[in-house]
């Protein structure tokens, strides 16, 4: 059975094996790219304009932020540690995205180095009681419903991938650089 979003993607299944989540996140990202570009006109479609308040830096921070989210509170069921312990989500959900224009380029970055290492901590000491079958501890949303560490880590892998693909503009906007 196949749950699909309020844009009429499926979602990719939250314990299936390789397979069904591979491929779940591809038709997922299929469907995505069909909501984003449907009923544009060839003008709109050829548009090369962007209004955005996405940084690099914001970026960062986020992505640090997703890190801990997933592989602390989600996979282990532990309490967000400093910095997001303490932020106001209610107040800001984009906090992530604003503060980081308050850091410097060496906290960012350190920030989301320190937030690897852990996450791969945590995905070590998961692999050591289970496999990529086994259901995080905390469900990470409200109907209870658990994900599996492949789940984790496919959906890490999108996360990347689109937060790359925000990366490639916004660099090309700050100095020209291109590239892979």
């Amino acid at each position: 059975m196949t749950d699909f979003d309020e844009q009429g993607r499926p979602e990719p299944p939250l314990d299936g094996d390789e397979l069904a989540t591979l491929t779940g996140f591809l038709e997922f990202h299929r469907a995505t790219l069909a909501w984003k570009t449907e009923g544009l006109t060839a003008e709109q479609l050829n548009a090369t304009t962007s209004k955005s308040s996405m940084t690099l830096g914001g970026l960062i921070k986020h992505i640090a932020y997703v890190e801990q989210q997933w592989f602390h509170v989600v996979l282990h069921d532990r309490e967000p540690l400093e910095p997001w312990q303490s932020v106001d989500w209610e107040a800001d959900r984009d906090w992530d995205w604003h503060s980081a224009a308050h850091d410097t380029p060496e906290q960012l970055h350190a920030l989301w180095q320190d937030e690897v290492a852990r996450a791969r901590r945590a995905v070590e000491e998961a692999l050591e009681g289970g496999d990529l079958g086994q259901l995080a501890r905390r469900p990470p949303w409200r109907d209870d419903r658990r994900v599996s560490l492949r789940w984790i880590l496919t959906h890490m892998v999108e996360e990347y991938s689109r937060h790359n693909g925000h990366a490639d503009l916004l660099r090309e906007a700050v100095d020209g650089q291109t590239g892979e």
